[in-house]
C-alpha cells in the first residue's frame, strides 16, 4: 500500500489576499458575507497547508453618497465612517471571518501611495487634463453624478418617467444625463444647468497601456476563462482579442465640494473614488505591516520588501460587477507606477434571494446581522453557500426550504452523526479511550470505495485550492454516507448487549467504533476550512491539536490505539423553521413569536378598528397607482398567497397577496388593479413583496379586488 497522497509536501507559499472594500454608507448585506465566506474557506485551507497568508479589508470611504449622507445626519463625513466602522467586527466575528486586519481608505498611507502612483503616471505621460460638458445644481451648488438626476426617458418609444441619469430601468435604454428629458436634481429638485469643467483622465487608450494589457489577460493563470474573455472584448472589442484598441480613458476626478483626497496643484479637484479605493488594498497591507501586526503573524520582511519579493503572490476576491476596474484599471496603474500586479483575480457571481440580487437601496435580500440575532447558526451560513460554490461565475440562490434540508441532511444527519452515536459506545465499552483493532485501519478504508477518500486527501484540499468548495464538500460527504453505512451493517446496538462477555462482539464493537472515530476526525479537517468553530469544538473532544493537512501523513499517528477522548457534548443542532420564518419576517415583526408560516401578503381583506382622521398631507404620502396584472401563480406551502406581477408604470413589481381564496391565477391575469406602490418591501420566506395589492371584503371567498374605470393605464396616480 502506497503512503496517501498528501499536499504538506508542497512549498509554503506568501499569499497577500483581498477581498472587494464594502462602501462605507451602511451595514454589509448578505453579497459582501458570500464573498467573505467563499475568501475566509481559501484561506484557511492555505493557512492548513502551512503557507503563509495575509489578508487584508478595509472600508471604502471616499466618494459623494458619503459626503451627502453625513450632510443629512447632521455629522462630518469622518464621523459618519468612523460610526460604520464601529459595526464591521459584529459581522467579521459573527461569521468567523478571519481577517488579519482591516482599515480604511480614509488614511494617510492610503493618501501617500495614490500620490505617488498619480504623480508616476503623469511622469509617464498617462494623465492629461481636458474639460468635460456636466449638470450642475445651482442650488445645491454641485456637479452632479447621474445617480443624483432623474428625467424622463429620452427614447421616443418608452418616455418613462422617474428615471436616473444614466439608463432606463423600464426600456432598457443608456444615454447620457444631458440626454434626459426634463432632468431634475435628485438632491434639490431643482433643473441643472450644463457646465463645463476640467477634468482628470488616466489615458487607458494609450498604445503602452494596449500592448501590456493584452499581454497581462493572455496569461491563463490570472484570471478565469469568461473573465479573460470579457477583458478582451474591453480592451479589442471582441472576447478573441483581435481588433484595434477600443477602451477608453477613465476619468479620475470629480469637483468641489466632494469628500476625498485633493488632487495635488489642482485646487477644488479630488481624486474619484474609483482611484483611491483599490489602492486601499496596498494601504491597508502597509498599516498591518508598519503597526507591527505582520511581525506578530511571523513575518520578519518590511512592507517595501514584502511587496518586492518574488515569492509574494497577490490574489484579489471580486464579484462580477466590477471586473472591469480590477482587470483593466487596476493592473495597468500597478504597471506603469513600477509595483506587482496581480497574480490571481478570482470573480464570483452574486447570490440572490427569490431570484433578486441583494439591493440596499430597494430594502432588498437578507440582513446578515439580522441572521445572526434570530439564532441561526453562522456555520450552517458557512456551509450551505460553500456547497454551491466552484470556480465559476456564477450566481447562486438563497433558498431558505433548500438551506434547511441541506444542512440538516448533511451536517447532522451525515456528519456530526457519526460522533453522536459512536461517542456513548466509546465511553461505555472503551473508557472513552480509541479501542485497538483487529486489523489495521488503513486496510479497512482501502478496501471501502466510500472511505478510500480518506487515503486520497490531496484530491480534497485541490478543490479547496481551486475553490471547488461544492465539490470537496460532496467528496467529503460521500465518505459520511460510507461511515454511516458501514455503521448500520454493522449494527453496534446489537454488538453491545454481550460485548462485556462476548470477546467476539467487543473486538466486533471496537472494530467498528475506532473505524468511525477515525474516519470522524478526517472529516472534521476536510470540513474545517468551512466549519472552523464545529472543527474547534471537535478537537477540544478529541483532545487533539490544531487539524492540518499533513496531519494524515502519518495514518498510524492520526488516532492511535489508547489515546484518551474528552467528555462529548452536542456539537450542533439542526435549523429550525421558526428561525427562517423570523429571518425573512416584516421588520415590524420581527420581534413577535416566528409562526410556523409567513404571514400572508398585505391585502385588505379582513375588517380592522375604525381609523382615525388624516390630513391631506398624510394621505399624499401614499403613492396609489393604477397597475396591470401581468402574470400570476400559487405560492406553493402558502394557503393564502397569490405571486402577482405587477406593470406599474415605471417598473415591473413583485407582490404577494392574501387573494388565493377568492382568485384563481387565471382569473387574475391581464386585469386592471389598485396598489399601493411606495410600501416598504417586505421580506418573505417565499421571495420579496414590493407593494400591496388593494382589496375590500371580510375576507375568506368575499375578496373583492378594487378596479378602476376603463380608460385608466398602468402607473397612473390615485388622487
Amino acid at each position: 500500500m502506497t503512503a496517501p497522497t498528501q499536499p504538506h509536501s508542497r512549498p509554503a507559499r506568501s499569499l497577500f489576499v483581498t477581498t472587494a472594500l464594502p462602501y462605507a454608507n451602511g451595514p454589509l448585506h448578505l453579497g459582501h458575507i458570500m464573498e467573505y465566506i467563499q475568501a475566509d474557506i481559501w484561506v484557511r485551507a492555505q493557512r492548513m497547508a502551512g503557507h503563509a497568508v495575509h489578508w487584508m479589508g478595509a472600508d471604502d470611504t471616499h466618494g459623494a453618497p458619503i459626503m451627502l449622507q453625513a450632510e443629512k445626519a447632521g455629522i462630518t463625513p469622518e464621523q459618519l465612517i468612523e460610526q460604520v466602522a464601529a459595526t464591521r467586527p459584529a459581522y467579521l466575528t459573527g461569521f468567523h471571518l478571519s481577517f488579519d486586519h482591516w482599515y480604511t481608505t480614509h488614511s494617510p498611507e492610503n493618501q501617500a501611495l495614490l500620490e505617488d502612483i498619480y504623480h508616476k503616471l503623469t511622469a509617464a505621460g498617462l494623465m492629461y487634463r481636458k474639460p468635460v460638458e456636466q449638470l450642475y445644481d445651482p442650488v445645491k451648488q454641485m456637479f452632479l453624478a447621474d445617480r443624483y438626476i432623474k428625467g424622463q426617458c429620452p427614447n421616443p418609444k418608452c418616455n418613462a418617467l422617474d428615471q436616473y441619469g444614466d439608463g432606463c430601468e423600464v426600456c432598457g435604454n443608456v444615454y447620457a444625463a444631458t440626454d434626459l428629458i426634463e432632468p431634475r436634481s435628485v438632491l434639490t429638485g431643482a433643473t441643472p444647468v450644463q457646465r463645463s469643467s476640467d477634468h482628470y483622465f488616466f489615458k487607458m487608450s494609450d498604445a503602452r497601456v494596449f500592448d501590456y494589457l493584452t499581454q497581462w489577460i493572455a496569461q491563463s493563470e490570472r484570471l478565469q476563462s469568461s473573465v479573460a474573455n470579457k477583458a478582451r472584448e474591453w480592451l479589442t472589442g471582441n472576447a478573441e482579442g483581435s481588433g484595434e484598441q477600443v477602451l477608453q480613458d477613465k476619468d479620475i476626478s470629480r469637483d468641489a465640494p466632494y469628500f476625498g483626497f485633493p488632487i495635488p496643484d489642482a485646487p477644488g479637484k479630488f481624486f474619484y473614488v474609483w482611484l483611491d479605493a483599490p489602492i486601499g488594498y496596498l494601504a491597508a497591507l502597509k498599516h498591518y505591516f508598519d503597526s507591527g501586526e505582520a511581525r506578530k503573524r511571523g513575518e520578519t520582511r518590511s512592507y517595501s520588501e514584502f511587496m518586492a519579493a518574488l515569492d509574494v503572490e497577490q490574489i484579489h476576491f471580486i464579484g462580477k460587477d466590477i471586473i472591469f476596474f480590477h482587470v483593466l484599471q487596476w493592473p495597468a496603474l500597478l504597471h506603469f507606477t513600477g509595483r506587482k500586479t496581480p497574480d490571481r483575480i478570482n470573480v464570483h457571481g452574486f447570490i440572490t434571494v427569490a431570484g433578486a440580487k441583494m439591493s440596499k437601496s430597494r430594502g432588498t435580500g437578507v440582513s446578515p446581522l439580522r441572521y445572526l440575532e434570530v439564532g441561526l447558526n453562522p456555520e450552517w451560513l458557512r456551509y450551505y453557500i460553500a456547497a454551491k460554490l466552484n470556480a465559476n461565475v456564477e450566481d447562486i440562490e438563497f433558498n431558505p426550504d433548500d438551506f434547511m434540508a441541506r444542512v440538516n441532511s448533511d451536517l447532522v444527519g451525515k456528519y456530526v452523526n457519526i460522533a453522536s452515536r459512536t461517542a456513548p459506545f466509546l465511553a461505555k465499552f472503551f473508557d472513552n479511550r480509541m479501542p485497538q483493532t483487529s486489523v489495521p485501519l488503513r486496510s479497512v478504508i482501502a478496501a471501502s470505495d466510500a472511505l478510500m477518500a480518506i487515503l486520497h486527501a490531496e484530491e480534497i484540499h485541490t478543490a479547496y485550492a481551486n475553490r471547488e468548495f461544492g465539490k470537496a464538500l460532496r467528496l467529503t460527504m460521500q465518505i459520511a454516507d460510507g461511515v454511516n453505512a458501514l455503521f448500520d451493517a454493522k449494527k453496534p446496538w446489537v454488538l453491545s448487549k454481550d460485548a462485556s462477555t462476548n470477546p467476539d462482539s467487543r473486538q466486533s464493537l471496537a472494530d467498528i467504533c475506532a473505524l468511525s472515530i477515525f474516519a470522524f476526525k478526517a472529516l472534521t479537517l476536510f470540513l474545517k476550512p468551512v466549519l472552523p468553530k464545529l472543527a474547534a469544538d471537535v478537537e477540544t473532544y478529541l483532545r487533539c491539536e490544531p487539524l492540518q493537512w499533513s496531519a494524515l501523513q502519518d495514518l498510524e499517528k492520526f488516532l492511535p490505539a489508547g489515546h484518551e477522548f474528552g467528555v462529548f457534548k452536542p456539537l450542533i443542532t439542526r435549523v429550525d423553521p421558526k428561525q427562517l420564518d423570523a429571518l425573512f419576517a416584516a421588520p415590524e415583526e420581527s420581534t413577535k413569536p416566528a409562526a410556523t408560516a409567513p404571514p400572508a401578503a398585505p391585502a385588505a381583506n379582513a375588517p380592522a378598528a375604525a381609523p382615525g382622521e388624516i390630513t391631506v398631507e398624510d394621505f399624499a404620502k401614499m403613492d396609489i397607482r393604477i397597475a396591470k396584472i401581468l402574470a400570476a401563480e400559487p405560492v406553493e406551502g402558502a394557503d393564502k398567497l397569490v405571486k402577482v406581477t405587477v406593470d406599474v408604470g415605471d417598473g415591473v413589481r413583485t407582490i404577494f397577496a392574501g387573494i388565493k381564496s377568492a382568485y384563481t391565477p387565471e382569473q387574475l391575469v391581464g386585469r386592471l388593479t389598485l396598489v399601493l406602490a411606495n410600501l416598504k418591501p417586505r421580506k418573505m420566506r417565499f421571495g420579496t413583496s414590493e407593494g400591496m395589492v388593494l382589496a375590500a371584503g371580510p375576507g375568506g371567498k368575499e375578496i373583492f379586488l378594487l378596479s378602476p374605470d376603463s380608460g385608466a393605464a398602468p402607473g397612473m396616480k390615485v388622487k
